[in-house]
């Protein structure tokens, strides 16, 4: 509470143009925000959120930015309202965040940002995939790409792998391949921009890449051996990670893909081990994302020849009490 007093007392005391103290702070406090997004509960960070989207968009109202300034402010405006977007997302709201993404997108456009506007487009790819509009998420990933131009940052990794994972849950298999492919070769291409020198939200590290595929191949259910394969990739991949590239809400997803491909081979009890760290996640951390992925592990336990297994009705019992709290009332 302290630092958000004295931030916006600094705002205020620089007088009636935005000074660079004023405009430094903010910045330090958006990439505090990027980094601490992937590795803390939400409950943690959104009040910290609306605090720096409320001054960035009073200081645009009220006209206090020069032109040079501005484009650097509107650019901070559209990533604390992306997180914003992304945290209605993990609160299982998606109409606000999209909405929250709409703002974005106006910010990266005003800040004339392109790397801004196909990360933005990524975001609401990511937020109708989760909403069960497949089609609507290939549409955005797509939109994304042709945008793309110079972008040489991890955002065209992120955005071929997010049209995988859409066309897997589309049953499209020749493009969710294509898709993976694409996501290989911008892998080699990429060079870090000023997105990825905020760290955290705004970059897609390996261990991520690996974790979308993992689950476009496990969605496709083609090769249920390679799904298996690749899942324990991710899996391993973030048991391993670096403090920058880890994110719990990514390794639940990758636990519960590797639950999923364990059912597909009928390794019900290879299943529970996979998916055991997402159900011992503390109630603050389950987002919706990782609520829904256990959700599918409760759908799948319900396939032909499982569900009168007792393990897999044990299974299913701790994945309804994990379940059970709505994901709204983390921050109530």
């Amino acid at each position: 509470m302290a630092a958000r007093r004295a931030l916006r007392f600094t705002a205020m005391a620089e007088g009636s143009s935005l000074g660079p103290e004023t405009l430094g702070q903010i910045h330090d406090e958006v990439r505090r925000l990027t980094v601490a997004y992937p590795k803390l509960a939400l409950p943690t960070l959104l009040g910290d959120l609306v605090e720096v989207q409320d001054l960035t968009f009073q200081l645009l109202e009220h006209g206090r930015a020069k032109p040079l300034q501005a484009r650097e402010l509107y650019l901070l405006a559209g990533i604390t309202s992306g997180m914003l977007a992304k945290a209605s997302h993990d609160l299982g709201n998606p109409s606000a965040a999209m909405m929250q993404a709409r703002t974005a997108f106006v910010c990266a456009d005003n800040a004339d940002h392109h790397a801004m506007r196909a990360w933005v487009r990524s975001l609401q790819s990511l937020i109708s995939y989760w909403a069960g509009r497949p089609g609507e998420a290939a549409d955005y990933a797509a939109l994304g790409q042709g945008a793309i131009g110079n972008v040489c940052g991890t955002t065209s990794v992120w955005l071929a792998c997010l049209s995988a994972r859409a066309h897997s849950l589309l049953g499209d298999g020749e493009a969710t391949r294509t898709a993976i492919q694409q996501a290989e070769e911008a892998r080699v291409t990429a060079e870090p921009d000023d997105l990825d020198a905020f760290g955290g939200i705004m970059t897609f590290p390996l261990p991520r890449q690996l974790y979308y595929v993992a689950e476009a191949t496990v969605q496709l259910g083609e090769d249920a051996a390679l799904g298996e394969s690749r899942s324990e990739t991710a899996v391993s991949a973030y048991r391993n990670a670096t403090e920058d590239e880890w994110a719990f809400g990514d390794q639940a997803g990758a636990q519960t893909d590797l639950a999923l491909a364990r059912i597909a081979c009928g390794e019900i009890e290879g299943a529970a081990e996979a998916v055991r760290p997402v159900l011992d996640l503390p109630v603050e951390r389950g987002n919706f994302g990782i609520v829904s992925s256990a959700q599918r592990v409760h759908a799948a336990l319900h396939g032909a020849g499982r569900r009168s297994s007792s393990a897999a009705a044990g299974l299913r019992q701790e994945i309804e009490a994990f379940t059970i709290t709505p994901t709204s009332a983390l921050v109530r």
